[in-house]
């Protein structure tokens, strides 16, 4: 399917005793700052490891946080990590959700790798996957890492209809979806990993905040104009199970997101080019009789087996 074998890295190659650490870790509450959020909080795998709640409350304060948790798919191939692109590689990813005080609070990281320390099994955990001394807050940070590259999706109905595999059945309906998304969305949810790893402005709302506001979207990174408004493209894998949907969670179903797309984008100085119509209202040129296929198309997308997969679960004890 393009993307069948995980990119390999130089200084943190994978390893089944590392993938079992990050595993360990990423369901671990004792990475929080109250010993009862886990990465798996906000990320369960049921739903492509993202959140139902438009903006999660789970974290150690209770407070919404200001954007939608963002689904956990095939990250080994994605550029450019969270909404704006803020952060560049799966090793520096888990830094901010640990440090966030909404998220897991832990303001002095020194007091967590202390703790960790004194846990006779998570030193033999670190030293299994590392070596000797090998319990650091970058080992730990490279585990997660090697964990989150094994959360690969490529098995759903439709890439089994692709290479012809039983059980790849698509409906002549979702077969009409493929074409109309191939016609209409291809420019931001074009290849096999159905994003382009980029950022665009899909007309959700006509201002937007200044300097590093969050609402600036990827222009708070780049603290460029022409990027206001400008969120990254999330993969359409498994969307069907990760709503709601926008970088604020504020469609609750894909038909809501459907008619965003036709009838409801706002205009503004940073709109995408592919959704501009010339003097008509900015939108895809999707009909009526064309929705259903789409989202019959949208639910072939569905992984039943990576969001059932033992191995990306809990681990048991031991």
């Amino acid at each position: 399917m393009g993307f069948s074998t995980i990119p390999a890295l130089e200084d943190n190659p994978l390893t089944p005793e590392g993938i079992a650490l990050g595993r360990w870790l990423f369901y671990s509450p004792a990475l929080s700052s109250n010993g009862q959020v886990s990465c798996a909080t906000c990320h369960p795998a049921s739903r492509a490891f993202s959140d139902e709640a438009p903006l999660t409350r789970r974290g150690v304060s209770g407070r919404p946080l200001a954007r939608h948790t963002p689904a956990l798919v095939n990250l080994a191939w994605m550029e450019g990590l969270f909404w704006d692109g803020g952060l560049k590689n799966l090793e520096s990813l888990s830094l901010s959700p640990l440090t966030h005080p909404d998220e897991m609070g832990q303001a002095d990281l020194g007091a967590l790798m202390a703790r960790l320390s004194a846990s006779p099994e998570t030193v033999q955990r670190f030293e299994t996957a590392f070596g000797p001394g090998g319990l650091s807050l970058g080992n730990l940070l490279k585990a997660l890492a090697q964990f989150q590259r094994t959360l690969v999706s490529a098995d759903s109905p439709y890439d089994r209809w692709r290479r012809g595999e039983p059980g790849g059945d698509l409906s002549p309906l979702a077969q009409e979806g493929f074409a109309l998304v191939q016609r209409h969305c291809t420019p931001c949810h074009g290849s096999e990993l159905f994003t382009d790893n980029a950022f665009h402005n899909n007309g959700l709302d006509a201002r937007f905040g200044t300097g590093e506001d969050l609402t600036r979207g990827r222009g708070r990174i780049t603290l460029r104009d022409e990027d206001a408004g400008r969120y990254k493209t999330p993969t359409l894998r498994n969307v069907a199970r990760s709503a709601p949907y926008m970088h604020d969670g504020r469609f609750a179903t894909l038909d809501a997101v459907l008619e965003h797309y036709r009838h409801g984008m706002v205009p503004s100085t940073t709109l995408d080019v592919a959704f501009q119509r010339g003097a008509a209202p900015p939108g895809l040129g999707l009909e009526d009789g064309e929705k259903a296929a789409v989202l019959s198309f949208l639910e072939a997308l569905t992984d039943e087996s990576f969001l059932t997969n033992p191995p990306l679960g809990p681990p048991g004890p031991g």
